[in-house]
């Protein structure tokens, strides 16, 4: 009996659940002393538990669409359908005022399915699984938008939890229907996330193409069509429901099914003058890319030296070690579907208006994050190890990210 057990205990298992733990316990301590003010989504849930699509308050000057006495939220209504429990059991205001604890569980689980996901794609060396749980978990954006916290940031740190769910049943039993239900939840999140939904049917195994002398008459390569486009259609149908609940929210918010507020909340003076050049433009493309890829911080005399300005910091200096991911096999299909869908959520944000800011780093590309991390999955398991140049990065980018906890209150 005993030998039994201990042949089905998984070391990898008792290891990971160490990660989540100390990661929870670090988001909290990070996050525990500042308080964004802005816990829109509590708010919104109880709103919703009340049979309410609006606020009874305004909850902050900017970010906040009124119309006729109603305070409405412009962000994208599931992460208030997730806290509903929670607010149920401890009311909208005992929930804002836990805020920094939910942010920090909410965290600690994306880590989790990260170390669960380089698992399933075949990333054995403890040693390596660790280094790139920490990559996604402290040396990308979640480490800033957990100790920053509000409205902005809870959503982000909710969309990255569904996308890693997407990805380990892509790595896992392939239900298309499950796939489709997370993937519109993660839409019902954060919008650009739609536009990984394409990439997620392409990523779905299928039989392998054979010719139709291999296949007597084609009648395989057939049925493998077939197969293809019922698991397209499954998935279609997991989507469905987020459509649904998209134009209806919408309508009885606005009067439109395509209005989703963003066009109408308040801004501060100088993202008004922005999005008057477009909700989305090829205008704010520069800017974005400037965010994104060169934003570098401001040589100061005091410690520590260099001062980010709030509006961006390049993704080379916070997260060096994502581009591990360029060490993939290029020659399997999954990883272009994984570059595509990383590439294809980013675009709508660098036509966006908004920038992201306040923010360390560029948060925006948190969306597309988790297919990097796969990415950076399957570049461990082409080399059979993370070598000591890209830990050096990924230490690097540890250490950049972990001064976002000092500038948090500060700029």
């Amino acid at each position: 009996m005993t030998a039994s057990v201990g042949r089905r205990f998984d070391p990898a298992i008792a290891v990971g659940v160490l990660v989540v733990a100390l990661s929870a316990v670090i988001y909290w301590l990070a996050d525990r002393g500042f308080d964004a003010g802005r816990g829109d989504f509590f708010y919104l849930a109880d709103a919703f538990l009340h049979g309410r699509t609006w606020l009874t308050f305004q909850p902050g000057p900017y970010d906040v669409i009124v119309i006729d006495g109603r305070f409405y939220v412009p962000f994208a209504p599931f992460p208030a359908i997730v806290l509903m429990p929670v607010v149920a059991i401890l009311g909208a205001t005992g929930a804002d005022q836990v805020e920094s604890g939910i942010n920090a569980i909410l965290a600690a689980g994306g880590v989790g399915l990260c170390w669960m996901l380089l698992g399933r794609i075949g990333v054995r060396p403890p040693i390596d699984r660790i280094a790139l749980t920490v990559l996604f978990g402290f040396s990308t954006q979640i480490l800033w938008v957990t100790t920053r916290g509000g409205v902005w940031h809870t959503g982000q740190l909710i969309a990255t939890i569904l996308t890693f769910i997407c990805l380990l049943e892509v790595w896992g039993r392939q239900r298309p229907w499950l796939i489709g239900l997370f993937a519109g939840a993660a839409f019902l999140t954060r919008a650009p996330l739609a536009f990984a939904i394409p990439f997620y049917a392409f990523m779905l195994d299928t039989a392998p193409a054979l010719s139709a002398a291999d296949v007597g008459g084609g009648y395989i390569a057939s049925a493998a069509r077939s197969t293809r486009w019922r698991r397209w259609a499954a998935l279609a149908v997991g989507v469905l429901p987020a459509l649904i609940v998209f134009v209806a929210y919408n309508q009885v918010r606005f009067g439109s099914p395509w209005e989703s507020g963003y066009a109408l909340a308040t801004l501060p003076e100088f993202l008004e003058r922005q999005r008057a050049l477009g909700l989305f433009a090829l205008s704010h493309v520069p800017m974005n890319l400037d965010l994104f890829l060169f934003h570098l911080p401001t040589p100061i005399r005091e410690f520590p030296y260099l001062k980010p300005d709030g509006l961006g910091l390049s993704i080379l200096i916070t997260s060096p070690g994502l581009l591990f991911a360029s060490q993939a096999d290029w020659r399997r299909p999954r990883s272009w579907w994984l570059f595509g869908a990383a590439v294809a959520v980013l675009i709508p944000t660098l036509l966006y208006y908004g920038g992201g800011w306040l923010q360390y780093g560029y948060r925006y590309f948190l969306d597309s994050v988790p297919f990097v991390i796969a990415l950076c999955g399957l570049a461990a398991v082409r080399l059979g190890r993370v070598g000591y140049g890209w830990l050096a990065l990924i230490a690097f980018g540890t250490v950049v990210m972990g001064f976002s906890i000092y500038w948090v209150g500060r700029i």
